[in-house]
């Protein structure tokens, strides 16, 4: 098993799974962390925290980030059903990240400049 100092920072992940008909194109690809790689697995969808309805994750092929998400500091808020959806299935607000993104805020590096 790889150590986490050992694993590459990124790992190719297919927006719609192979599972699910997804081809191994590069519209259909993207890079992810491994921890939001592997929350995401074969999910297309996810249950949306405040409506409590099932929609569709965030597509980084298809769909604008600033359309569905903002930066509050080093908490990444969803500003629409999909973007809450994915903030909750990958756990992008979990404590060690936030933590994370304070002390890049301290260095002057985060957040990125574009989205």
């Amino acid at each position: 098993m790889l150590e986490d100092r050992d694993r590459p920072a990124f790992e190719i992940e297919h927006i719609l799974a192979r599972q699910h008909g997804g081809k191994t194109v590069a519209s259909n690809l993207a890079l992810a962390c491994f921890t939001c790689n592997h929350r995401k697995g074969p999910n297309i969808a996810g249950i949306d925290p405040t409506s409590k309805k099932m929609v569709k994750l965030f597509n980084p092929r298809r769909h604008r980030w600033r359309s569905h998400f903002r930066w509050h500091g080093p908490v990444l808020v969803g500003l629409t059903p999909i973007g809450r959806a994915t903030i909750a299935v990958l756990c992008i607000n979990l404590l060690i990240r936030v933590r994370l993104r304070e002390a890049l805020i301290r260095e002057g590096v985060f957040p990125p400049e574009s989205d």
